[in-house]
């Protein structure tokens, strides 16, 4: 069920050029690769990860049926962590970070992040709020106003960004989708590596492979990255899975089917 999109394995000239470009006014840069589902297990055994390591996540998303917001490039999502606290965010993409109004940039809360995988990219900004342990819980059982999960930022971040006539109270939730997290740090590689698992509904999963750096480094790490995993026989020539995407088309098809039902 997971959507797929194909992908050259490299950046192009023209894209290389532009991804520089958007990293110059980024904050971050996470490099990223989706580990096709024929060879998620043998990526598992070679990377050693321990499923027991793994931090239980479940991520709930907010939209409308039609999915009008991640067709306006805005996710709207909230999660609860094990052993953490619950956080929302608020995310615009694509952006590009030149554009973005400078008391924006300013807020300690905003991330302006590139997005980096085989052969694709994307900017995005990011309003992210830390929440009580049960916040997101007790919202969502008791059926409070959504509205309670997001600060004031993030409102009118969404009012700014969102179509006219959406309002965050009148969103559906679309979720959870359950998430195991692990990171570490192989000795091969010499930096922390991130490896997600996202279990959908319907028995399909994406396994995500990531790293973070600064950016004036992507392209060092990318290729310490690409040689490491190839060293460990990760197939790195997949193609490339949306993880947000593929959660929020599931969720809508499933609706749909409800209603027509």
């Amino acid at each position: 069920m997971a959507t797929a999109t194909k992908r050259p394995a490299r950046l192009s000239d023209e894209q290389l050029a532009e991804v520089l470009e958007l990293v110059k006014g980024a904050d971050t840069v996470e490099l990223k690769l989706t580990v096709p589902e024929s060879s998620q297990r043998s990526t598992v055994a070679a990377l050693e990860i321990d499923p027991l390591d793994a931090q239980i996540r479940q991520v709930f998303f907010f939209e409308t049926p039609e999915l009008a917001l991640n067709k306006a490039g805005v996710v709207v999502r909230a999660r609860r962590v094990q052993g953490k606290g619950n956080d929302s965010v608020v995310k615009l993409r694509p952006v590009v970070p030149a554009d973005l109004p400078e008391e924006l940039r300013k807020s300690p809360n905003l991330g302006v992040e590139v997005d980096a995988l085989p052969g694709g990219f994307v900017c995005s900004a990011s309003f992210k709020a830390k929440l009580p342990p049960t916040a997101v819980r007790d919202t969502i059982l008791g059926g409070k106003p959504l509205r309670k999960l997001f600060s004031k930022e993030q409102r009118e971040f969404f009012d700014a960004n969102a179509p006219d006539g959406i309002e965050l109270d009148e969103l559906l939730v679309m979720g959870p989708i359950f998430v195991l997290k692990l990171k570490w740090s192989p000795l091969e590689f010499g930096r922390p590596l991130v490896a997600e698992l996202w279990l959908y509904p319907d028995g399909s999963r994406i396994l995500e492979l990531s790293t973070k750096c600064t950016t004036t480094e992507p392209m060092q790490v990318a290729a310490e990255a690409r040689a490491f995993l190839a060293k460990k026989g990760v197939d790195l020539s997949g193609e490339q899975q949306t993880k947000t995407k593929t959660a929020l088309e599931f969720f809508a098809n499933e609706l749909s089917a409800g209603q027509s039902g």
